[in-house]
């Protein structure tokens, strides 16, 4: 029977082409012969656990203007100046403009990654896994010297004036971690006190108190007892005058990890992240910068395979694998969080 059509010349052309392109598409879909435990976005064909440069030069991004952040460990405002000196070299490196994105929390971070609207960024040791994983991250330094990256121990804190000398002290005591996503702050306390005798949810139930400053802050208050915390940050507060070192004892203090990342997005053109990766690796830190990083004065190559596998294995290890369902809830807790900061503060009744 029939319908009424009428195939000319062109339309049969263009029936062709349309099902050239689904071949292709099917074709190019087949190319991917490995994702691991990345997004369904991205591949791993050559197994190094981050996402391949996509083939196609269509998908390949050489954007005039670059946006870096970093990690919102801290007040993201400090860091925009600290990293001033770095981002005018980068801009005179690349050729390019650059923009420094203050970032207010890991979600916020890994999303902006994700959508497109970040290219550069530093991210704290355990969101880097989502990074790599969710947002196509290629993490490739870290901070260094000539000779080492940089790395940083969990340190259990309390007060000084405490009575606490070891972990199995704080049983049924106020401990506060940080964030779930957090490798010091979380998970790594999750499986490396036990050992010593304390066990997270049975000997204690960990309070999150937001960030490893607030941790801090919270110890030398009173607010908790004890709180797991990345020494690096620790020793940036006592050297800024936040805090008084002399106001804490250290009662524990894990084997180094590695400190943040330094990744950019798997989806600019090549010719522009090698540039990139150069640009880093030629920067010498200056006087302030070294002084804010614990003397480290440069960027040192780090490979994502090779040195987060114990970050890896601990996230593995405590249930949390750096998947979709436990990014989600971590994006839900953190979104909790900034709602309650900024519901306004009951006014106090006058006397």
């Amino acid at each position: 029977m029939s319908l009424g059509l009428r195939w000319t010349g062109p339309a049969i052309l263009a029936a062709l082409a349309g099902l050239i392109l689904i071949g292709g598409s099917v074709a190019s879909a087949q190319e991917c012969r490995n994702h691991g435990q990345l997004d369904a976005l991205y591949c791993d064909n050559d197994n190094d656990l981050v996402a391949d440069t996509p083939t196609d030069p269509r998908r390949q991004k050489d954007p005039a203007t670059l946006v870096f952040a970093y990690t919102p460990v801290e007040d993201p405002a400090v860091y925009q100046n600290v990293f001033r000196p770095f981002t005018d070299h980068l801009s005179q490196c690349t050729g390019k403009r650059v923009i420094y994105y203050p970032v207010q929390s890991n979600t916020a971070e890994i999303e902006a990654m994700r959508s497109g609207r970040l290219h550069i960024a530093g991210f704290s040791t355990g969101p880097t896994g989502f990074a790599v994983n969710l947002a196509g991250a290629v993490p490739f330094a870290i901070k260094g010297n000539e000779k080492e990256l940089q790395g940083y121990h969990l340190i259990a804190i309390v007060k000084a004036s405490s009575s606490y000398q070891k972990l199995s002290d704080l049983k049924g005591k106020r401990v506060a971690h940080t964030s779930p996503s957090s490798n010091s702050g979380n998970l790594a306390p999750r499986v490396l006190f036990a050992p010593e005798g304390l066990k997270p949810d049975e000997d204690y139930r960990p309070l999150m108190s937001g960030g490893h400053d607030k941790s801090t802050l919270g110890v030398a208050s009173g607010d908790y007892d004890m709180a797991p915390i990345a020494s690096d940050v620790f020793h940036r507060m006592v050297a800024r005058g936040t805090v008084k070192g002399d106001d804490f004892r250290i009662i524990y203090e894990s084997p180094l990890f590695p400190t943040s990342s330094f990744a950019y997005s798997y989806d600019l053109k090549p010719e522009l992240a090698n540039k990139i990766r150069e640009c880093f690796f030629q920067f010498r830190f200056t006087p302030e910068m070294a002084k804010e990083f614990d003397g480290n004065d440069r960027f040192f190559p780090i490979t994502y395979k090779e040195h987060w596998a114990v970050v890896r294995e601990i996230a593995e290890k405590t249930g949390t694998p750096f998947n979709k369902t436990a990014y989600e809830a971590e994006s839900k807790r953190e979104a909790q969080e900034l709602q309650k900061k900024q519901q306004p503060t009951p006014a106090q009744p006058k006397q």
